[in-house]
């Protein structure tokens, strides 16, 4: 199954690309919002959305770098580094395409009104700040990085979040892991996995150094389970109503 790159109006102004993933009509299905890392939305990116639309869903990988260097960039090219810097601002102004995304999904007649964020690597906090406060139902973090200047919006928050990492990850040493195991151990809907020496960057199958399948199956797994519920939770509520 093979998406494409649709355009999303920017509550701010302007438009940016997004690439959207969707299922053989159906029954109306949940959502998810693909947080990329800086490479951006590259084939990686786009094949985790794939597979979403392949299991039934929707899928959506907006760009999130739009206004500085658009557009997936290579592993080694420098120019990553650049665009995330500095990279609690640009984290920051990320916030407004993950609700504009959302909102853009209005217009897809598959969509039941519920969504989840998927954040990888740079792409992690928005894992915790979508269903904090952009609109989302849930959040999945994929070896995310600066999470800990993002461990406080947990406070208040009772929706699911899943996250998961790598003992092997340098964006997760020690102290992060500590706060976070602190804080799964206080908040039932927080679920935290720690996989020993899984490496930063394991869902990616271009980063072969780093690419681990059994724990990319475990996230997609875990990730799925979370849009199954949200599946389920519409059903109710229409039901309900």
């Amino acid at each position: 199954m093979q998406g494409k790159n649709v355009r999303v109006r920017s509550s701010g102004g302007g438009e940016f690309d997004c690439y959207l993933a969707t299922p053989h009509a159906g029954a109306k299905v949940p959502a998810m919002v693909i947080a990329s890392a800086v490479h951006g939305v590259n084939a990686d990116v786009r094949a985790i959305a794939d597979e979403f639309a392949s299991q039934g869903f929707i899928a959506a990988a907006p760009d999130l770098f739009w206004r500085s260097i658009p557009g997936p960039l290579a592993r080694d090219d420098d120019r990553t580094k650049q665009r995330s810097q500095p990279r609690l601002e640009k984290i920051r102004a990320g916030e407004a395409d993950l609700a504009d995304a959302l909102a853009g999904l209005r217009e897809e007649p598959l969509w039941n009104g519920r969504a989840a964020v998927m954040g990888l690597c740079y792409g992690g906090p928005y894992a915790i700040l979508g269903p904090k406060r952009l609109g989302y139902d849930a959040g999945v973090s994929c070896h995310g990085s600066q999470m800990l200047d993002y461990i406080g919006e947990l406070n208040g928050l009772e929706l699911p979040v899943c996250i998961i990492w790598g003992d092997a990850d340098h964006q997760a040493p020690a102290e992060v892991l500590a706060s976070y195991r602190g804080a799964a151990a206080r908040m039932k809907n927080l679920e935290l996995h720690v996989f020993p020496g899984v490496q930063h960057g394991y869902m990616m199958p271009d980063n072969a150094k780093a690419f681990d399948r059994k724990t990319r199956e475990f996230s997609m797994a875990r990730a799925l389970a979370i849009l199954e519920g949200l599946r389920g939770a519409a059903a109710r509520q229409r039901k309900a109503g």
